[in-house]
């Protein structure tokens, strides 16, 4: 078992879901990774464990979508961990990095209210798990499901975005101004960071 997987399983232990749902969803990636030494990475079949950044700018209200190339919709940044990643935060963290071109002053937010409860409450906690279902082997392949792991990053207020080849389209959307073809799960992300911010 990687120091990844470990972490993963240790993060979603300490982690005080808010709601019986997210409760159930927790459960259910504990379970995964407890049943799968490889369910950190894409070439575990049927589900993997994927990690993921809301980029908000707090000082001027706005966060950082990506139009995804795949889906056809404005998402938060993120993606597939890598062997590489010390952390699942970590990973988050480079997914935001790579994906916005933002080199210099992208932090983890370390969360605070119900999510921050437990021993290691200091540290970056999720925001949110988001389990959805995908091509990433390709549309010819059969669909699997991504456990989104979901954190909140925070953008320094000059910070210039940079559009990815892994992106048809980036922008800053204000709180209360997100694009029409957002979805719901993106659309409660960005309320519960709000809460926390």
């Amino acid at each position: 078992m990687s120091g990844l997987h470990q972490d993963a399983v240790r993060s979603l232990q300490d982690w005080t879901a808010p709601d019986p749902e997210q409760d159930l969803l927790r459960r259910d990636y504990l379970d995964h990774l407890l049943e799968r030494s490889d369910g950190m990475y894409r070439s575990c079949r049927p589900a993997h464990i994927t990690a993921s950044a809301l980029v908000v700018d707090i000082e001027r209200g706005r966060v950082l979508l990506t139009l995804h190339p795949k889906v056809g919709r404005w998402l938060q940044l993120g993606g597939h961990c890598e062997p590489e990643d010390a952390t699942l935060a970590a990973a988050a963290l480079r997914e935001a990095t790579e994906e916005s071109g933002i080199t210099v002053g992208l932090a983890l937010f370390p969360a605070t209210g119900p999510q921050a409860a437990g021993p290691q409450a200091a540290g970056p906690q999720p925001v949110k798990l988001d389990r959805h279902a995908v091509h990433c082997a390709g549309r010819d392949q059969p669909e699997n499901s991504h456990l989104d792991v979901q954190y909140l990053v925070t953008a320094p207020a000059d910070a210039v975005a940079e559009i990815s080849e892994e992106s048809l389209d980036l922008r800053w959307f204000g709180f209360d101004a997100l694009p029409r073809l957002t979805d719901d799960s993106v659309r409660d992300l960005v309320a519960r960071a709000q809460k926390l911010l």
